[in-house]
């Protein structure tokens, strides 16, 4: 879905069309601050980010400067490009602003294609129904900058069934899991107890593998049986 997304891009030379293949509330850097019709490029450029750009949180060779040859001396965008990556966890807005002070350049959100951007295209099947992000890092903060308005994590969701991981026991770490500041605990648990669980997102890699596994296989059954 992702090289779909970027194909279509690439082979577009209107800003607009280039704009809505992705979130509507953010665009791309216009490329129409290219000086004229004639110079705007006919082809993108796709950076991976780990490896390629970036060690950890260092920058690999020369990345920052050659980034920034893609950009006039104005600083209006020259060569048109996206961050396109399999990993995630944190929101869009969040990499584009840790990218831009690592890199010294101005990337957009909508220049951070993850993993699991394409969630955003379910938006409108999913708004309102209570939805389960499954990983590490922020997933229920992800999904709920995508529009997603009923979203808990998954460890929140574990934390209201005892029993739920039979290792437990067996484990020597714990899981912080972020509190809903806008919900009381009580009612966070009559939210869970009453409503259906209607989709359970991956969102990144989880850490504790055994209970996140188990929890979703779980939650798949009860989705397809209803």
């Amino acid at each position: 879905m992702t090289f779909s997304i970027l194909r279509k891009a690439l082979q577009s030379r209107n800003t607009n069309n280039i704009s809505s293949l992705f979130n509507s509330t953010t665009t791309f850097r216009p490329f129409s601050q290219v000086s004229s019709q004639s110079q705007r490029p006919s082809f993108g450029i796709a950076f991976d980010i780990d490896g390629v750009l970036l060690l950890g949180n260092t920058p690999i060779g020369g990345s920052p400067s050659a980034l920034k040859r893609l950009y006039q001396e104005s600083g209006d965008l020259k060569i048109p490009y996206v961050f396109l990556t399999n990993g995630g966890g944190f929101r869009e807005s969040k990499r584009a602003s840790e990218l831009s002070k690592l890199l010294g350049v101005n990337v957009l959100p909508s220049q951070v294609v993850q993993g699991h951007s394409p969630f955003k295209q379910l938006v409108n099947r999913f708004e309102n129904e209570l939805i389960v992000a499954v990983g590490k890092g922020e997933p229920a903060a992800v999904m709920t900058e995508y529009g997603f308005k009923n979203v808990l994590s998954i460890d929140e969701y574990a934390s209201y069934f005892d029993n739920i991981d039979p290792l437990a026991h067996y484990k020597k770490w714990t899981i912080e899991h972020a509190a809903n500041q806008n919900i009381t605990s009580k009612e966070m648990a009559s939210r869970i107890y009453s409503q259906r669980v209607h989709a359970a997102f991956i969102v990144s890699d989880p850490v504790d593998w055994s209970r996140d596994i188990q929890v979703a296989l779980c939650l798949s059954y009860l989705i397809c049986i209803h």
